[in-house]
């Protein structure tokens, strides 16, 4: 069923990246919530990787992360404070970054609905893994009594930014240092543990495409691998295949 009254015409840009620094990311983000604020037919879809971080989000502290400046900075981990929801999250590659850049109100979506619709493109992509997941309220999406998926957005004038991260394989004793919902909440699993066996990420990621134009449907998408105003680390490109 298509999102909204008027979808003709609308247009959604793929932005299939690789592994791309935040603050580049962040850039790229503001830049396109500019474009799509001034022509609402057009949204934009951004899948990346972040070379290693923590953000912190509206519901996070320097509490919920569990070592000391001496550690951070043996291990290279910068903390980014964010105008975003969610707690604190750490980054790295083998984490699947998922920023729909939407015009909520062309869509006619509210801020409670938009995130049901996000979780709901989470649990049918896991699903399609054979990961039965649930969603956590304010909390992201669980496997059993780990988190797997956090979710955090924030929206100006009515236009998306952030989204959702996807721990698709990633080396989870380092997770431990980081707790998105609180010093107390367990530490993150993945999907690769989930599953118990080999993934292409590249087929999780088209996977998560098709479900998010399922739940978010368009008149038309079109898919690229770069944008003029995006600094591109020189990580590798863990998650394409």
């Amino acid at each position: 069923m298509p999102v909204g009254k008027e979808n003709g015409g609308s247009v959604l840009s793929v932005y299939l990246l690789g592994c791309v620094d935040f603050e580049s990311a962040l850039v790229l983000q503001r830049r396109l919530q500019y474009e799509v604020s001034g022509n609402r037919s057009q949204a934009a879809l951004i899948l990346c990787e972040h070379p290693p971080l923590i953000t912190v989000g509206r519901s996070g502290s320097r509490a919920h992360i569990l070592c000391e400046p001496e550690e951070l900075r043996s291990r290279q981990w910068r903390i980014r404070w964010l105008n975003r929801g969610g707690g604190c999250l750490l980054h790295m590659p083998g984490q699947l970054a998922v920023y729909p850049i939407l015009p909520l109100d062309r869509l006619e979506l509210g801020l409670e609905e938009y995130l049901a619709r996000l979780e709901q493109v989470a649990l049918r992509v896991l699903d399609d893994f054979g990961i039965g997941a649930a969603r956590q309220q304010c909390m992201g999406v669980w496997v059993n009594d780990r988190p797997l998926a956090a979710l955090g957005i924030a929206v100006r004038d009515w236009v998306s930014a952030y989204g959702m991260w996807f721990n698709v394989h990633v080396p989870l004793d380092q997770f431990r240092l980081v707790r998105w919902g609180g010093r107390q909440q367990p530490p993150m699993t993945s999907v690769e543990k989930e599953r118990r066996g080999p993934l292409r990420p590249g087929l999780f990621r088209q996977r998560l495409i098709e479900h998010f134009e399922a739940v978010f449907p368009f008149a038309r998408t079109s898919h690229f691998a770069e944008h003029p105003a995006l600094h591109r680390t020189k990580q590798r490109r863990v998650l394409v295949s």
